[in-house]
């Protein structure tokens, strides 16, 4: 079931956000401050509207989808609607709670009558990658590394 975040969520979204990322521990330079800046996704709802994935009463996923004209980082549009921080709690993978996800992300940039959604993402990212070519998102430019990290920006035609 999907819903809209409430500030209660907060420690439920960190814990979920860093056991998400945990497996890329070796890959980023400096780890420390990478979980420390994971564990600020629910800051994230003070620019944008945060969903929350839940399945049994439990918070097994979440995102951040931000919104046209809404700050943003400088390496995307700003009056592109962005997804952010896409995490699923490792026990809950393959079920589909990303794809939902993005789905709502994208009903949201059709609500917002955007043209075009964005995001960022890595090659390490394995699974989540391939998900978003496969529902039409394409790499568009590079975006700044992120410790030691390669990142793309991808888009998705809307509408």
């Amino acid at each position: 079931m999907l819903r809209d975040y409430q500030p209660v969520d907060a420690e439920a979204i960190r814990r979920v956000a860093l056991a998400a990322f945990a497996q890329f521990e070796q890959d980023f330079s400096d780890w420390p401050l990478f979980t420390t800046n994971v564990a600020k996704m629910p800051e994230l709802a003070k620019t944008g509207e945060i969903i929350v994935a839940e399945d049994s009463d439990q918070i097994v996923g979440a995102v951040a989808y931000i919104g046209p004209q809404a700050p943003k980082p400088a390496f995307f549009d700003p009056a592109w609607p962005v997804i952010r921080m896409l995490v699923v709690d490792p026990a809950a993978r393959g079920k589909g709670i990303g794809r939902q996800l993005t789905e709502e992300c994208l009903r949201r940039a059709e609500r917002d009558q955007a043209p075009v959604i964005a995001l960022h993402t890595t090659p390490i990212m394995t699974v989540a990658l391939p998900m978003y070519l496969r529902m039409g998102f394409a790499r568009v430019r590079e975006a700044p590394d992120i410790l030691g990290v390669s990142y793309a920006v991808y888009v998705k035609s809307l509408g």
